[in-house]
């Protein structure tokens, strides 16, 4: 379902009005009486509450400014899942957002969208309450942003319904399936790779992850190309797509662990939903996404502690713990992109719970051989979009531990410290471009609800990712 954000001139019927710090617009003034302008604009306790009144039978709201200091972007995206609350609670399904600019309307409309989302296909009874329309007055914003911002929510809520779907019928062909029915919406194009195809590729890494499965692996490749794009050579996107990880031989703990591991292909959603909405939105960026997807099982068939595999690129892999699984197929993409000659690769996986024991589930990790310049840009884009990033460093003092005494290299490291910096290490070795690493572990998959963010998906990288596209060069 498309985020119903329409401009307008003036409200035209909607249940509630929302204002910002007390401000009215002439179009207002015959519809408010002065007492209710009066208790609109009484100063609450607390800076992040808003105050409500009825004139007229139309609910107003007035949202504050956020206290010095603080993002007003995602102040007002916060205050866009309160108002969501809020509407719940009279049951008002339609807003009018009257005041303030660009930018906080955009981002309370942003705040209401995301709160909004529900992944229900299995359920008789459905959420009794949904927002059906989010109007933003026309002199405070511009067709394109709105069109932009549309394009982005519906990239994550596409992001997110992958990762809330299933394991059982979200198999990795059916994930590219999906991803192939996106770009006939959007505008991009799919090539699907299945099990022939990649043995003739020689990726090792994802046929060993696949031995254990009964279901084939797919490596998708994605391509967003406009007339004229701002990059003579493209962008690639890769995302660790294992749709379902159980360990393989190296069997997770099903208690708070296995039970939500269809979130294991986060980084592939991140990546299809990102561009689906570059697509939709018409940004001039070429852009190739590479999705190798499996589940990742023990079958009796299934790779083991001790194996060497050969990749893609001819390295071989000592095989130490099945469970660090998605470095494996990320390594076979990561090389597969050299033939592409890009000017940036960027992967996105759920990797380690190094992450999220380093920094929770606020932010991702970032790491990577690109410049500092484009570093630089892509943090700023997750402080714009609120996918934060934080960088770890990825120094060769660390490459020691990969060391193996059999193979080239091994895919886990020799002690349990700095896991998130390892991954890195190991993917590094793939790479011969510019490349930078977001390991999502943390953000991309909730345990409980937040503010606009949903238990469960999340759809984190999605706005980062087209964040750092609508302002690229």
């Amino acid at each position: 379902m498309s985020a119903p954000i329409k401009l307008k001139s003036k409200h035209q019927g909607e249940d509630v009005i929302c204002i910002i710090d007390g401000e009215f617009s002439s179009a207002l003034d015959a519809h408010i009486t002065a007492e209710t302008k009066k208790s609109l604009r009484a100063k609450p306790a607390d800076w992040q509450s808003f105050i409500s009144a009825s004139s007229k039978g139309i609910t107003y709201v007035n949202i504050q400014k956020p206290k010095d200091g603080k993002n007003s972007t995602e102040h007002y995206r916060i205050a866009g899942a309160a108002l969501w609350d809020f509407m719940k609670s009279i049951n008002k399904a339609s807003v009018h957002l009257a005041t303030g600019n660009e930018s906080s309307a955009l981002a309370i409309a942003e705040g209401l969208w995301l709160k909004n989302y529900r992944f229900e296909p299995y359920k008789k009874k459905k959420s009794a309450f949904e927002i059906k329309h989010i109007g933003v007055q026309k002199e405070i914003s511009s067709k394109k942003e709105v069109d932009s911002l549309i394009a982005v929510l519906d990239g994550i809520y596409f992001a997110r319904d992958l990762v809330n779907e299933p394991a059982n019928i979200l198999t990795a062909v059916e994930m590219a399936k999906r991803i192939k029915d996106g770009g006939k919406q959007a505008g991009y194009k799919v090539d699907i790779m299945g099990r022939t195809k990649i043995k003739a590729l020689k990726m090792g890494g994802l046929l060993a992850v696949n031995q254990g499965s009964t279901k084939d692996p797919t490596f998708s490749v994605i391509e967003y190309k406009p007339a004229k794009p701002k990059n003579k050579k493209p962008i690639v996107l890769v995302g660790k797509g294992i749709v379902y990880d159980t360990g393989g031989l190296s069997l997770k703990p099903t208690l708070n662990s296995m039970d939500i591991m269809k979130c294991d292909m986060g980084g592939a959603a991140a990546v299809a939903g990102a561009i689906f909405a570059a697509a939709t939105a018409g940004l001039p960026i070429h852009i190739v996404g590479l999705i190798p997807a499996t589940d990742n099982q023990p079958g009796p068939d299934a790779y083991g502690p001790g194996d060497v595999i050969t990749m893609m690129d001819g390295t071989t892999v000592e095989v130490m713990n099945t469970d660090a699984e998605g470095r494996l197929v990320l390594a076979d993409a990561l090389a597969y992109a050299k033939k592409l000659k890009p000017e940036l690769t960027i992967d996105l996986a759920t990797l380690t719970g190094s992450a999220i024991a380093a920094i929770g589930t606020y932010a991702a990790a970032l790491m990577g051989s690109a410049s500092d310049a484009t570093k630089s840009k892509l943090l700023e884009a997750g402080t714009n979009s609120w996918e934060r990033l934080v960088e770890f460093p990825l120094w060769d003092d660390y490459e020691n531990d990969l060391k193996s005494d059999i193979a080239d290299i091994k895919n886990l490291g020799s002690s349990p410290l700095a896991g998130v910096i390892i991954a890195g290490k190991f993917l590094e070795r793939f790479t011969d471009y510019p490349w930078l690493h977001i390991d999502i572990a943390g953000p991309a998959f909730l345990p409980s609800a937040r503010g606009y963010l949903p238990k469960g998906a999340t759809g984190f990288g999605v706005n980062l990712l087209f964040s750092f596209f609508k302002d690229y060069k």
